[in-house]
């Protein structure tokens, strides 16, 4: 597997490791580097909602998503 598709693809399990150690409501800096190629940003994350829901922001290059439905993963 290619170090990208590598990266790319345990980047998910890093943020809801990382967030779920606190479960902050607001976006906070986790220690994970953003994967845009170029960005060297650090990736923001918060657990919200009572789905829990953890959405991910990098500040620098606004790259974001949301992961659902972690539990049980």
């Amino acid at each position: 597997m290619a170090k990208e598709a590598r990266e790319l693809s345990s980047f998910p399990a890093l943020v809801v490791d990382a967030t779920t150690k606190t479960m902050h409501p607001t976006l906070a800096a986790k220690n994970i580097r953003c994967f845009q190629k170029g960005c060297y940003g650090v990736i923001n994350s918060a657990a919200r909602g009572a789905d829990k829901e953890i959405h991910w922001y990098c500040p620098v290059c606004e790259n974001e998503g949301i992961i659902n439905h972690w539990e049980g993963t």
